[in-house]
């Protein structure tokens, strides 16, 4: 018999990575699905097909979770399309993105209603800072759009980015309302094609 061979550091370094994402990629369904609160590792670990122990060696416990998953959705953001895109391309890259990883922005509204602690408070207002900016160059952009006559005259640039966010989470939040308004599955993407339309057309025509 030819004695088993041991993995290489290289293939354990894979293995071990696969594991990590698997447990990420159940965590974002299993915070997404009941949120931080409601969530168990038990649960995560059984969507992940790991033992349980196996969260608290990779990522500390639940908390730890989060808190990668929260660098994850930063560079998500990050990745977002500048400001050289058009407006139109912007709400369909946002449509996009939010609407193919409904987990996720899920687990943003979540954290909206307050149910995703901080690690401690300085890691809050880091967050809560981060945010603000994100928020603040969001306006100025759409600021610069009425200067180009990208966006209708008159609207408050604030109200823009609102109306924008509100659209774009509307499937996620509300699919039952989505559902019934338009008799089409709020993830599909025909609905997402009109939602990005009439967005646009209600923010840039006069």
């Amino acid at each position: 018999m030819t004695p088993s061979r041991s993995p290489e550091p290289r293939e354990r370094e894979t293995a071990a990575e696969r594991t990590r994402e698997r447990i990420l990629a159940a965590a974002v369904a299993e915070f997404g699905a009941k949120g931080y609160s409601g969530a168990r590792t038990a649960g995560i670990a059984a969507r992940a097909g790991v033992n349980a122990q196996l969260i608290s060696y990779h990522f500390g416990g639940k908390q730890g979770l989060l808190d990668e998953l929260r660098r994850r959705w930063q560079e998500r953001q990050a990745a977002a399309p500048g400001a050289e895109a058009s407006f139109a391309e912007s709400v369909r890259a946002h449509l996009d993105a939010t609407l193919d990883d409904p987990d996720w922005a899920r687990l943003v509204i979540w954290q909206a209603l307050g149910d995703c602690p901080f690690t401690d408070e300085d890691d809050g207002r880091r967050q809560t800072e981060h945010r603000q900016a994100l928020m603040a160059e969001a306006v100025r952009r759409a600021a610069r759009r009425q200067e180009t006559g990208e966006l209708r005259a008159g609207l408050d640039p604030r109200f823009a980015v609102l109306a924008a966010y509100a659209i774009v989470f509307a499937p996620i939040a509300m699919p039952q309302f989505v559902r019934d308004l338009f008799g089409a599955d709020p993830l599909s993407p025909e609905l997402r094609q009109l939602l990005a339309a009439q967005l646009v057309t209600l923010l840039t025509e006069g």
